[in-house]
């Protein structure tokens, strides 16, 4: 994993992104001097569905005031500030890519919530947290790009104290085909490691899950691209800026990782899909 870890830290490494955003939202009228985490929600939710995917996913997940929350994976920061106004928890997140974690760390800042949440730089293969460290913990597409999932698993188990609920929404692969590159998570395959529900599920229950639940959401995917590209489209028609969105987190070629990603998800071939599981 060592020899593609920087690679893919580099795929997300967009120069100057936070400036960007903190630009797209003031253009389109937020007062960014007085920013809240709500304000952040269409460009710091970096996965299919947004933070319409983030309120279903925590949802199920019984979280309660003052857990402990791992956010495998982090980006930005928008689901750890999401779950930590949402549902009071204390929120940790760990991301690959130092600029995100300098990111998230700054947002979270800048909208008042550096109490509750805080971000640090490292692998999900090895983290650097002590055993039974966490109450909770959550991975918001990030498998995609780890190799080991056996691995992944076993790690999430070190970190969580016994009865934890782990909840994951990745993109998966639902059967055989071609993938297009750039996609959202890889510029080439060298980088993309996409897996069946099965390999998940595999995975988990040898690391000590359970699977308490399954859902796949790709109904939900393709009306989520389709509801974009029909609101970028009505703006442009206007002669109007298109609204901020995470095609700023995507960086120039977001059009193309969009259109790559919607085709493998109206073939069927990928899909996001939900898994619950419980430790022990």
């Amino acid at each position: 994993m060592a020899t593609v870890e920087p690679g893919i830290a580099r795929h997300y490494d967009i120069s100057g992104l936070e400036e960007r955003i903190i630009d797209a939202l003031a253009d389109w009228g937020v007062d960014v001097a007085n920013l809240s985490a709500s304000d952040l929600e269409a460009v710091d939710e970096f996965h299919i569905g947004g933070v319409a995917a983030t309120k279903a996913l925590i949802e199920q997940m019984g979280l309660k005031p003052a857990t402990k929350l791992l956010d495998i994976g982090s980006g930005v920061g928008g689901p750890a500030r999401f779950v930590a106004n949402s549902a009071g928890a204390d929120v940790t997140g760990i991301d690959l890519t130092q600029s995100y974690v300098d990111i998230a760390t700054s947002l979270s800042k800048r909208t008042g919530m550096a109490g509750k949440t805080r971000f640090v730089q490292g692998s999900a293969l090895d983290m650097p947290f002590a055993d039974a460290s966490f109450d909770a913990a959550v991975i918001l597409h990030v498998g995609m790009n780890l190799p080991d999932k056996p691995r992944l698993m076993s790690e999430a188990a070190r970190v969580l104290l016994p009865g934890s609920v782990l909840a994951v929404y990745d993109v998966m692969r639902l059967k055989d085909g071609a993938l297009t590159y750039p996609l959202p998570w890889a510029s080439d395959e060298t980088m993309s490691f996409v897996a069946t529900p099965d390999d998940y599920r595999s995975a988990a229950v040898a690391a000590g899950f359970s699977v308490t639940a399954e859902r796949p959401r790709g109904a939900f995917a393709i009306e989520f691209f389709a509801t974009m590209r029909a609101r970028l489209a009505a703006a442009q028609a206007e002669g109007n800026k298109a609204p901020p969105g995470v095609g700023l987190i995507m960086g120039e070629d977001a059009r193309t990782k969009i259109a790559n990603i919607t085709a493998a998800l109206e073939g069927g071939i990928l899909a996001p899909v939900e898994l619950l599981l419980r430790l022990g």
